[in-house]
């Protein structure tokens, strides 16, 4: 569904005395911790006991409120740093009017925030036009095949990577690019904004990795998904040996399912690992839209592919079910290392 959403002044809606809240705030919780933007999800059945005409909300004392012409609020909002209130509103379609106050302490994201002093940025890999390759996923079920393109909407900086993948017998496409070559980083923090439109219904996962050559020759695989067959947050580990891997994904305790992802706004994810010179990786823990979850999961991940000095990052989606086509867009994509 396509919202209309528009600024427009308090002193335009109807000056009634406000109700008792019927209005639902799913995100953010009060009294939370966010990073800007943050995802506001609210809906509201009535209020005062009249059908819902527009929800909308606004900041502290702002003149202006955004408008929704819906039950529902699904957004992205932008908001300076420090401690605020955002008041969430509905009206009837006789002019009564509904509020939820939520507290929210807008900060930076923890990910970012801990970083080296001499790490080193590569931003804006969405945009690495000649780098992206696509490749049907050997290790799902079936056949999938891929496109990219860029384009200007959705999107946060204006350059945002469409992502189509079309899938049978729940096949997965991964999309991927070079973006150099280090082997002596050890840390890292993959760090993308994802849109999903309505076609996520038929996500199964949605995978996030990178690959590192280092100096002894063997690639650090750091896997990690958003896995909607078991609603958790996975990661990878090499059960076997470099030379002879077997290559698996854990679960972890972390919920995470695509399908649950509110659609038609953008989701900030920062996934933080690090390895040990004997090819050894601790998953650090994941930012999921301002709220940190901590796996600090260390596993063996090394695997003597023969491939020479790179720095990968990957992007996949696997299909859910029979066949199906899925769209997915992301932008603002950072690789942070040191």
């Amino acid at each position: 569904m396509k919202y209309l959403f528009t600024v427009i002044s308090f002193a335009l809606i109807a000056c009634a005395a406000p109700a008792f809240s019927s209005v639902t705030v799913t995100s953010p919780t009060s009294g939370s911790q966010v990073s800007s933007p943050f995802a506001l999800k609210a809906t509201s059945s009535s209020c005062s006991g009249q059908a819902i005409a527009a929800m909308g909300y606004s900041i502290d004392n702002s003149t202006n409120s955004t408008i929704v012409y819906s039950t529902s609020v699904n957004a992205t909002v932008s908001s300076p740093t420090g401690s605020h209130v955002l008041h969430v509103k509905a009206w009837g379609n006789q002019g009564a009017s509904c509020v939820t106050d939520v507290a929210v302490s807008v900060g930076t994201i923890s990910a970012t925030s801990s970083l080296s002093s001499n790490a080193i940025v590569v931003s804006g890999l969405q945009k690495q036009n000649y780098y992206w390759k696509a490749i049907s996923d050997e290790a799902t079920s079936g056949v999938a095949s891929g496109t990219m393109s860029m384009i200007s909407s959705p999107t946060i900086s204006g350059f945002t990577r469409k992502f189509v993948t079309s899938y049978r017998n729940s096949a997965g496409e991964r999309f991927w690019t070079s973006f150099g070559a280090d082997t002596q980083a050890h840390h890292f923090v993959y760090d993308v904004q994802v849109y999903l439109d309505s076609t996520a219904s038929d996500i199964a996962n949605i995978e996030m990795d990178m690959n590192q050559v280092i100096g002894n020759g063997q690639t650090i695989i750091y896997g990690f998904q958003c896995d909607g067959y078991t609603n958790t947050w996975d990661y990878t580990t090499n059960a076997g040996t470099p030379h002879y891997p077997v290559d698996q994904w854990r679960h972890s305790s972390i919920p995470c399912n695509p399908r649950s992802w509110a659609r038609n706004t953008w989701h900030h994810i920062q996934i933080a690992y690090s390895r040990d010179d004997s090819g050894n990786v601790t998953y650090n823990y994941v930012t999921f839209d301002g709220v940190q979850k901590n796996l600090n999961e260390k596993v063996p991940s090394a695997f003597a592919l023969g491939w020479g000095s790179t720095l990968l990052a990957n992007f996949q989606i696997d299909g859910l079910g029979g066949y199906g086509t899925v769209r997915v867009y992301v932008d603002k994509m950072t690789i942070y290392r040191w």
